[in-house]
């Protein structure tokens, strides 16, 4: 096994996830009336003034944050796989219509490298913050 062509496949799924995650919790702070209407008609939530999408993209945030530095990777990488698998699932009447919603389509394998990310956290090496604290040692007074 090849831990450094993993550690690297690793490290572009957890940047490609990032992306997404990253556009999806700015769109709560630039735009919080749209995320009020994704929450309204994907989610059946509604009334959320919009300062709480404001408090919820900051949570976020510092979910997505850690994640893609790799700190604390079961909750963090949990956490991403849980919230993605809800907006994945949550879509499900638009997958019955598939050929005029066929970028949700693209959600799919997005959740499939949630999955695999959080299966193999313990491979995912390259650029996190777990990994360089485990590294230091103590004797070398780092």
């Amino acid at each position: 096994m090849d831990r450094q062509r993993i550690a690297n496949a690793l490290l572009l799924l957890r940047l490609g996830v990032f992306i997404v995650m990253i556009m999806w919790t700015l769109d709560k702070f630039i735009n919080p009336q749209h995320a009020g209407a994704v929450f309204e008609n994907f989610y059946g939530l509604s009334g959320f003034p919009g300062a709480a999408f404001k408090v919820i993209g900051f949570l976020q945030l510092l979910v997505v944050l850690a994640f893609v530095a790799g700190f604390m990777k079961r909750y963090s990488y949990g956490l991403i796989l849980v919230l993605h698998g809800i907006s994945t699932l949550s879509s499900w009447q638009q997958y019955l219509d598939a050929f005029n919603n066929l970028l949700f389509f693209a959600a799919w394998p997005m959740l499939a490298a949630c999955i695999a990310l959080y299966m193999l956290r313990d491979l995912d090496t390259r650029w996190t913050v777990d990994d360089r604290m485990n590294s230091v040692s103590p004797a070398a007074g780092g």
